[in-house]
């Protein structure tokens, strides 16, 4: 335990990332895997080359996605770190500050 509080703080000093942004990108992760949020019958497309996200980089937040699909976003750092390639994690530094607008973007899909 303390090995990985370490490492998370670690991932904290070096990227200037704090909880909050991991628990963004987990939320965003889910928008993209289902941007229908479950709903049966509902069909969204979205062109998230629009929104700044790589097709590289939309794969891997796919795949985190939906492996978190029901999840509480509040997975430790360093799980989450470790699964973003390179790429993604460039991304989301560069990004931080407006992953939670995507929530924003898709307002009835964050009522529980």
């Amino acid at each position: 335990m303390a090995q990985e509080t370490n490492e998370s703080l670690q991932i904290q000093q070096v990227t200037g990332l704090q909880p909050k942004h991991f628990a963004d990108l987990i939320r965003a992760a889910q928008l993209i895997f289902d941007p229908s949020g479950g709903v049966s019958g509902r069909s969204v497309k979205v062109n998230w080359q629009q929104f700044g996200i790589s097709p590289s980089v939309l794969g891997n937040l796919q795949t985190l996605g939906k492996q978190y699909q029901y999840a509480s976003p509040y997975v430790e750092i360093e799980v989450v770190w470790a699964q973003l390639t390179p790429e993604t994690r460039s991304w989301l530094i560069e990004n931080k500050r407006e992953l939670w607008c995507l929530e924003e973007i898709f307002p009835a899909l964050d009522e529980d």
